[in-house]
């Protein structure tokens, strides 16, 4: 998986998002804080194409509103405005047609100036993209590719609002935990991936380990210009890597892990390559 997976563009000539404080907003009325701010929300290089195409198979999507907008188009949203919503649905829509045993899980998990009416438009949206590629809220355990397969499915919602309870195609969110560590340092991350393992439901959810670190206002303070990449991912990253080459996938191992920059270490590989382990356990029990 990857985090803040459609941040790859932001749009610097648009206005700062509902999803900032007041303060931010003030600021960015000058030129310069916006090209600073992009260097903080931009967490991936890839788009959704290149993304699939590198093995990324869950995404983690944050929207919104744009206010002021005549409309209801929802766009993608990190400190700064991404793509539309349904440029990014018609990216993956096409991968899929090209790749019918492939299968994706969009986590729809944070959504900002959005009614009820933004909600419905967002949700034709989603039915207008995929239609019958979309898979009905079923047990967890139920849901292997095999099934998948047999019912032509290749798409699972995650839509973390309560009016996914009327749409039989949108999985509520608590079937995705996804625990945050909210830390800067590399050994905290590590210390909260092992302790929130250990605390995941045993069945009936899928469970999002975010191998990510998140800047605090005052790591950016004293790395303005060098932004995210260059502060904290790059340095931290083959250690976090490590972490992942010595996890069991399974039960009460990991399922889904997501990363900032997927592309910088042989990331998708190294997490795909663990279901081999899943393997030789069921070769060894047979």
């Amino acid at each position: 998986g990857s985090h803040d997976s459609f941040s790859y563009w932001v749009d610097e000539k648009s206005p700062v998002g509902p999803d900032q404080a007041t303060a931010i907003k003030r600021l960015a009325r000058i030129s310069l804080v916006k090209k600073i701010m992009k260097k903080w929300s931009v967490t991936q290089n890839l788009t959704f194409k290149e993304q699939l195409e590198g093995g990324i198979r869950y995404f983690d999507l944050r929207v919104s509103s744009k206010p002021g907008e005549i409309g209801q188009e929802i766009y993608f949203i990190h400190g700064l405005f991404g793509i539309k919503v349904w440029d990014g649905l018609k990216e993956i829509n096409t991968f899929l047609e090209q790749h019918p045993k492939e299968v994706v899980f969009l986590d729809f998990n944070h959504f900002y100036a959005m009614d009820d009416s933004h909600h419905f438009f967002l949700i034709n949206r989603i039915r207008s993209a995929f239609g019958s590629k979309l898979c009905s809220v079923e047990c967890v355990e139920y849901v292997t590719l095999q099934y998948m397969w047999e019912k032509k499915h290749q798409v699972l919602i995650f839509y973390h609002y309560p009016l996914c309870q009327e749409y039989s195609f949108l999985w509520p969110g608590n079937k995705m935990p996804a625990p945050w560590a909210n830390t800067t340092n590399v050994h905290k991350l590590l210390q909260f991936l092992e302790t929130t393992l250990e605390e995941r439901s045993r069945y009936g959810t899928f469970h999002v380990t975010q191998a990510i670190l998140t800047p605090q206002v005052k790591t950016i303070a004293r790395h303005l210009i060098r932004g995210l990449k260059n502060t904290l991912v790059h340095r931290n990253l083959p250690m976090i890597l490590n972490w992942v080459k010595a996890q069991k996938p399974g039960v009460m191992g990991v399922n889904i892990i997501t990363s900032d920059f997927v592309e910088l270490v042989d990331f998708a590989a190294t997490v795909i390559a663990l279901n081999d382990l899943l393997l030789e356990e069921d070769q060894s029990a047979s």
